[in-house]
């Protein structure tokens, strides 16, 4: 079997990776349902979600995003039973190109507290530990 990577498409990838990102996430919040991130994503119009596939099923995602000054990958998730295969790596890989397409001089990304696991994973990326804070802010839900 071989894994191709492909641009999402809504009519054909959405269920596949919501029931992705609902298996792999453990995401107790409303801002981050699977569909509301999803619809919220497609909004942005700017073709980087990307679908990992095998035999036409999702099997994984990442999801990247460019304001012009920086890039941010986000939403790497790969099935289970699919892992330790490069697939995530290939799907990181692959929304670095997309981004630097886009002339994108830096790319970040934030790792969920109690997922530090994955750090060795981005370090093999070339990813790094930088000194920063990340601070957020939730606006009203669905005002």
């Amino acid at each position: 079997m071989s894994t191709v990577i492909a641009t999402y498409s809504d009519g054909v990838h959405r269920a596949g990776v919501v029931a992705l990102w609902r298996k792999t996430f453990d995401y107790g919040t409303p801002h981050n349902d699977a569909d509301y991130s999803l619809d919220l994503k497609l909004k942005a119009d700017d073709g980087l979600l990307f679908v990992a596939l095998e035999d036409g099923a999702v099997i994984g995602t990442t999801m990247a995003g460019f304001d012009g000054h920086r890039g941010w990958i986000y939403s790497v998730a790969v099935d289970p039973a699919f892992r330790r295969r490069g697939i995530g790596a290939a799907l990181v890989r692959h929304a670095e190109q997309a981004l630097k397409a886009q002339g994108c001089p830096k790319v970040n990304l934030q790792i969920v507290t109690g997922n530090e696991q994955v750090i060795g994973f981005y370090e093999s990326l070339g990813f790094s530990v930088e000194p920063r804070i990340s601070m957020g802010k939730r606006f009203p839900w669905r005002e």
